[in-house]
């Protein structure tokens, strides 16, 4: 297909990230089992459960479009995860708690910077039941990146300690 207007870029980017919510669907429970901290697996195991919301109001969303979900691999996301599964074989303990946290963190501003992109494309488009659905998830992302930054200032000082 070739993406020569607005509306097929929207629906492009929305493949894109439904791909990419399913990826992270396969990674969250991996990161969860690995994770050391009690606070660490908690917000990976409910981010798990949010994800699971979000490709539903994907769904949702391709429905009003009269559009199939499918179709598209989100390489980018397959390229941040197989990062995020480098460091978590290569450390230990509260490092790779920490390295985990960059990792998700990375994935975090990947879906935010798709998620204002195609809220932006919706508002333009004059689709405000789905600008309101991605505003939704955007909002999700954002905490759930604020929760990872909390959580980070505690274990990085304890990766800090326990390497020193």
């Amino acid at each position: 297909m070739s993406v020569d207007t607005v509306e097929k870029l929207f629906v492009d980017e929305l493949k894109d990230l439904y791909s990419a919510e399913k990826q992270i669907t396969k990674a969250l429970p991996k990161m969860a089992k690995a994770a050391t901290s009690s606070d660490l697996k908690t917000a990976f195991e409910t981010h798990l459960q949010e994800t699971e919301g979000q490709i539903q109001r994907l769904e949702r969303i391709f429905e009003i479009l009269g559009k199939a979900a499918g179709g598209k691999t989100c390489k980018g996301m397959k390229g941040v995860l197989e990062e995020g599964a480098e460091v978590m074989e290569e450390t230990q303990g509260e490092l790779r708690d920490a390295a985990m946290i960059t990792a998700a963190q990375r994935v975090e501003h990947y879906e935010i910077a798709g998620y204002g992109s195609v809220r932006t494309f919706a508002e333009l488009l004059g689709q405000s039941e789905i600008a309101s659905l991605l505003q939704q998830t955007l909002d999700e992302e954002e905490q759930t990146d604020e929760k990872l930054t909390q959580i980070a200032k505690k274990v990085n000082k304890i990766a800090h300690k326990q390497a020193a």
